[in-house]
């Protein structure tokens, strides 16, 4: 059983659902870096989501695009991150790890060479943001070759068409944008119990809703449409400025609002 599968089935009998945290790895450089994922996981992260430092990542919005700048101007280089990762995996061999990054990053080191340098250094589940599901076969294959679970991208509008091809390549869970454009904060999305059930009925993996998730009431929201949990990036990556135990308490109050028992939905962000 992957650490995925082992996660959501623990979390279903609990009654809770998974909090994802994301954080751009090396920002601001690679001790902070860790400390900072050792935060999500003493706040209850479920989840870790990192991204690779890219200068061009045209699904992130200003807060984790700074985030990359500052770990590019420090140096930080794809064999950093993956060194990082391989620490994280030591330290919390429970927690799945998912790599979010773009399509350069992964050819310029050749694509199946990548994938395994990925899995050799802990990592659970890949996200290439700019790689569409029309593409995403031969990706999803030689990652699954290498002991990676593909990860795709699922919208409101998606044709069914797309879901299908999404719910046969996705593996570790679904990543389902609240909002057409980039990452960030602002209030400007919605949590579309339809999308759920659409990809329900094609069998695709537990449903995470990503972009804008940054307050407990979004939470609440995105699991009352019938989401198996949520991922955070901005918010966190905002607060880790603050340093480790901002991120941690942020993290525990994120976390707190997946297991409210009494869980309603507003039709949009507050």
């Amino acid at each position: 059983m992957s650490r995925y599968s082992a996660t959501f089935d623990r979390l279903r009998s609990q009654g809770e659902g998974a909090f994802g945290a994301f954080l751009m790895l090396g920002d601001p450089d690679l001790a902070a870096s860790a400390r900072l994922l050792n935060a999500l996981v003493e706040g209850g992260a479920d989840l870790v989501e990192v991204g690779i430092p890219f200068s061009d990542p045209v699904a992130d919005g200003p807060v984790i695009q700074a985030a990359a700048q500052r770990a590019l101007a420090a140096r930080i280089r794809v064999g950093d991150c993956l060194a990082l990762i391989a620490g994280f995996r030591e330290r919390h061999p429970q927690v799945p790890v998912g790599i979010l990054t773009y399509a350069n990053i992964v050819m310029a080191r050749r694509r199946r060479e990548f994938f395994r340098a990925a899995a050799d250094s802990g990592a659970d589940s890949l996200l290439v943001a700019d790689v569409p599901s029309i593409e995403a076969e031969p990706w999803a294959t030689d990652m699954a070759d290498a002991g990676i679970e593909p990860v795709l991208i699922a919208a409101a509008n998606t044709p069914d068409e797309a879901l299908a091809r999404i719910a046969r390549w996705s593996k570790a869970y679904t990543y389902c944008v609240s909002r057409a454009g980039i990452t960030g904060t602002h209030s400007s999305g919605t949590f579309d119990p339809e999308l759920v059930a659409r990809l329900r009925v094609a069998s695709a993996p537990p449903p995470i809703f990503g972009f804008g998730i940054s307050e407990p009431t979004h939470v609440r929201a995105a699991l009352a449409a019938g989401a198996a949990g949520v991922i955070s990036g901005s918010a966190i990556v905002r607060v880790a400025d603050d340093g480790p135990r901002a991120v941690a308490e942020f993290v525990h109050t994120m976390k707190q609002a997946t297991r409210d028992a009494a869980v309603s939905a507003p039709p949009a962000f507050a």
